[in-house]
């Protein structure tokens, strides 16, 4: 989540500087990656272009007499857009910009005091600009002042803070919910969002369009209908806010849907209701159903999918992304905004297949249904404002959501006895209070404290001890040691003696991925189980348990054998998984592989064999005190992968509990 902070001052009075922000906002758990300013760049000024002429020795270069304020400076200046009269952005003798210092000299023999930038020179990204900004330097408006801060005047003077969110605070994907956090570390209260607006009564979206939810997994829905906008550009401070948010401005309209979520929260759609109708159905999608999203590419449903239906096609893929058909275009008139709620697994898996956006990474981690009403109410406000929007009365609703508070009793004792200090309870009643959760004291011992919807990470006590913990600060709590009767424990060190020997036997422990590839997980066993899959793999390398460890191993070997490394001994104790007739579970192995040459001693070195192999099992055998109960028997029942001839079995006292196995397909040496 990137914090503009002028974004959040709209609703909360700070003054404080932006790493100061970032590291109060750390100290309460919310890390952050970086915090900067929008624009680093220094010594800009707004000049005005009195003179341009062509350079004497160039086909392209303009030699520039450009006003500053205070002097009148020589730059050469090499944009096709650039004449006499322009307002421009110039960064003087010494400026330090993103590429590198700014210092005067000569160019082709004329003197040049400076550079007049472009936006793309100051820092911004080149999806945020505009063509004429690509393709030449930038033009301020006539009413620039010379002299001034252009940064200032653009106003683009933000600080960023790109926050590293843990996946339960989804109240912090919004700018009111930064306001909450921030004003519970500085004990600020946060202001009320502007909702107003006017509605036309000769016309209710109740009397002529139509809502059927047709699923389960869609517990709010709500709708509201505007008229007559008009798409034109944002005013600056959305553009800016957008950007400095790492969203791409568009127009007024989709702009304003794409500010209010990340005001509210609550991802919004705006659909073209023109190209619509006067119905929606939400559904599952039927099976190999295609539509057509916004980037234009067709896409292949699947019963998993939440769709949004005009009664006869889907027209959007609920919580990721909208459809082609009904999208915002220059020629919108008529819109229908969509407010709604679906759940949190069908979106991410639909998301992991289609696409990963802002509004998906909401609705995954729980969306606070109040916000839905919030979010469509400001959207109204906003574009009645800024698209000249004629808002319909009435608001098409289907909730199934409780919209009250959390209530939620804790004794002062239990706050003390987790924390392990004494807190005074005033001092406690004023972290809730700081927190924005009302509270009634029931009596002397206790509080019954009533938590927002918004706050969708706190459920039981024991959250509302963590944040009295993180509010009052962990610094301030003092570490002390437990007084407590100190026992033998009862833990089995057995691993740990075998893997004291294994180490003992001149063998490095190695720690690998517990997580394979579909094929790999079948390999190096001829034993009868399925496979166990996760539901959402991050790649299909990662997509499942192994079942036998000598895959990770393997990979292992691999990695060395292409840097070289031919004498390899190697061993991990861990955890293979399974599924076999239905029956789930995992088991705690010892797995070795051993290559190449194996040393036993000093300037002792003896060729891996198979025998060297058997002869290490063995002397974990001995350890484990199964000395003459063991013994190899040889199988001809073995997966491809093995040397017929040099493989065993190893039983004790006639149950199978290993293998000994020399791998032939792929590393012969082994």
């Amino acid at each position: 989540m990137k914090l503009s902070t002028n974004f959040v001052k709209d609703y909360i009075d700070i003054d404080v500087d932006l790493k100061t922000l970032a590291e109060d906002m750390t100290r309460v758990g919310n890390e952050y990656d970086s915090a900067e300013n929008l624009i680093n760049a220094t010594k800009l000024v707004i000049g005005e272009v009195k003179e341009c002429k062509d350079h004497p020795d160039s086909d392209h270069l303009h030699v520039c007499k450009v006003d500053v304020g205070n002097e009148v400076l020589n730059i050469v200046c090499g944009a096709p857009n650039v004449r006499e009269g322009l307002k421009v952005i110039v960064a003087l003798d010494g400026a330090e910009l993103p590429d590198g210092k700014i210092k005067k000299g000569k160019i082709r023999g004329e003197e040049s005091n400076g550079m007049i930038c472009s936006i793309a020179e100051l820092g911004i990204e080149s999806k945020f600009l505009k063509e004429e900004d690509k393709a030449g330097i930038h033009e301020l408006p006539k009413d620039a002042k010379v002299g001034e801060d252009p940064i200032k005047y653009m106003n683009m003077d933000d600080g960023v803070i790109d926050f590293e969110l843990t996946a339960n605070r989804g109240d912090l994907l919004s700018i009111l919910g930064m306001a909450y956090e921030i004003g519970a570390i500085y004990g600020k209260k946060v202001k009320d969002i502007d909702i107003s607006y006017k509605e036309n009564s000769s016309e209710n979206i109740n009397d002529t369009f139509s809502l059927e939810i047709n699923t389960e997994n869609c517990s709010t829905f709500l709708a509201k209908k505007v008229k007559n906008v008009t798409i034109k550009e944002s005013p600056e401070f959305i553009k800016n806010r957008l950007i400095a948010s790492g969203i791409r401005p568009i127009n007024n309209v989709v702009d304003i849907s794409n500010y209010v979520m990340l005001e509210c929260g609550q991802p919004l759609h705006f659909y073209d209701n023109d190209r619509l109708g006067n119905k929606i159905e939400v559904r599952m999608a039927k099976k190999d159903e295609i539509l057509k999203t916004l980037d234009g590419i067709e896409r292949k449903l699947d019963i998993d999918d939440i769709v949004i239906s005009d009664g006869n096609r889907a027209v959007g893929l609920a919580g990721v992304m909208g459809g082609f058909d009904t999208e915002i275009e220059q020629d919108t008139k008529n819109i229908l905004i969509e407010s709604a709620i679906f759940d949190s697994v069908k979106v991410r898996c639909t998301s992991n297949k289609i696409l990963r956006s802002e509004a998906s990474n909401r609705f995954e981690k729980g969306l606070d249904a109040n916000r839905t009403y919030m979010a469509i109410n400001r959207a109204c406000h906003l574009l009645e404002k800024y698209a000249d929007a004629t808002i319909i009365s009435g608001m098409k609703e289907y909730n199934k959501n409780d919209l009250s508070n959390k209530e939620i009793e804790i004794t002062y004792k239990m706050i003390n006895d987790v924390l392990g200090i004494e807190i005074e309870k005033d001092e406690v009643k004023d972290v809730f209070s700081r927190l924005g959760f009302e509270y009634t004291e029931n009596n002397s011992t206790s509080l019954n404290v009533s938590v927002p919807k918004r706050r969708l990470d706190i459920s039981i006590p024991e959250d509302l001890v963590e944040e009295v913990g993180r509010i009052y600060g962990v610094d301030n709590i003092k570490g002390k040691l437990p007084k407590l009767d100190m026992k033998a424990g009862s833990f089995d060190k057995t691993a740990r003696e075998i893997r004291n020997k294994m180490i003992s036997l001149g063998l490095s422990e190695i720690l690998s991925y517990i997580l394979v590839n579909e094929d790999e997980a079948k390999k190096y066993s001829n034993e009868e189980f399925e496979n166990l899959k996760l539901l959402s793999p991050i790649t299909e390398d990662r997509s499942t348990l192994r079942y036998s460890m000598i895959p990770s191993l393997v990979k292992i070997y691999d990695y060395n054998n292409a840097r070289q490394n031919k004498d390899i001994s190697i061993f991990e104790i861990g955890k293979g998984f399974y599924n076999k007739n239905n029956e789930y579970g995992e088991d705690l192995k010892l797995c070795a592989l051993m290559s190449g040459n194996y040393s036993v001693g000093i300037n002792n070195e003896r060729k891996v064999d198979f025998y060297v192999v058997k002869g290490v099992a063995e002397e974990i055998l001995d350890y484990l005190g199964y000395s003459g109960r063991y013994s190899f028997i040889s199988n001809e029942s073995y997966s491809e992968e093995f040397h017929p001839g040099q493989t065993a079995e190893i039983s004790v006292n006639n149950d199978r509990i290993g293998v000994v196995r020399k791998i032939t397909s792929k590393c012969r040496t082994r």
